[in-house]
């Protein structure tokens, strides 16, 4: 082939491309404005309902309050023992340790059950056992075993974070087409080249599913053992305005942990996006 075809061949593949990305792009830019315009619909339905409804403040504050005690937060120095950036910080800590953790317990599990009839028998139903146990219910007692520093956190974020990766991960390697297979095996491809080069990629948008929800499950264990007890974390902040009565506050520590969580899942979906761009899953 001369180079002018391969050129013009390309250039037809770059316009072909184009108008896909342009939809992208108008996708995303639409489902941005959506999500503002609804943003801007539950404020003001937030706001009428305090300002006609007369509701007291204890009981629901306006969006104006919860504003300043955000910015009351946020206006100081990120090395400043108030505010909220040293107990985001070590909330994020904990919750990224206890995530890491527990995505690869998980994905290692769920490989060595998908590969494994044996061992997916001999683990599966203490999986299931463990996911039913209510999680508010054993965090005293790893709180008890691990104590009341980073360590609990870190292992309450990875209990939560496990389950979703064991079973996505599973899930995905199981679902591998036969066919496939059976053509890496007549390349006498040795069975861990069956998995690296044939099943991770396949499993690979359950993965990234299942890590998009272990990343929010993560913070929220996080949360939660912070409830019970720490010397620092956003778990605190909300404990300590809740004793004061200080519900703006309250509202202001949410609405940061739900950026946070926000911004999580968009680190994720990019992610995915970059990794497994050949299952790119577009937007309608």
């Amino acid at each position: 082939m001369s180079g002018a075809s391969m050129q013009q061949g390309a250039s037809a593949a770059t316009l072909a491309a184009t108008p896909a990305r342009r939809r992208r792009r108008f996708a995303e830019v639409r489902g941005s404005l959506i999500a503002a315009g609804g943003m801007l619909v539950l404020l003001a339905l937030w706001e009428g309902s305090v300002r006609f409804l007369h509701t007291p403040s204890y009981i629901l504050p306006t969006p104006g309050s919860v504003v300043h005690a955000l910015w009351s937060g946020l206006a100081v120095s990120p090395a400043s023992p108030v505010g909220y950036y040293r107990p985001l910080w070590g909330t994020f800590h904990n919750a990224a340790l206890g995530f890491v953790l527990g995505s690869l317990l998980g994905l290692v599990l769920g490989s060595l059950m998908a590969e494994s009839r044996v061992i997916e028998k001999l683990l599966m139903p203490y999986a299931f056992a463990l996911q039913c146990l209510p999680k508010i219910a054993i965090a005293p007692l790893v709180v008890i075993w691990f104590g009341f520093g980073d360590g609990s956190k870190i292992a309450i974020a990875a209990m939560l974070t496990f389950f979703s990766l064991l079973i996505n991960s599973f899930t995905g390697l199981r679902a591998t087409e036969p066919e496939r297979i059976d053509l890496m095996r007549s390349l006498s491809a040795s069975r861990f080249e069956i998995y690296r080069i044939v099943k991770l990629p396949n499993a690979a948008s359950f993965i990234f599913a299942g890590l998009d929800m272990a990343v929010v499950y993560a913070l929220l264990g996080t949360i939660v053992a912070e409830f019970l007890g720490a010397q620092n974390g956003m778990g605190v902040v909300i404990t300590q305005a809740q004793s004061v009565n200080d519900v703006a506050g309250v509202f202001a520590a949410l609405v940061i942990l739900g950026a946070l969580g926000i911004a999580l899942h968009a680190l994720m979906h990019r992610l995915e996006r970059r990794v497994v761009h050949w299952a790119d899953r577009g937007t309608n």
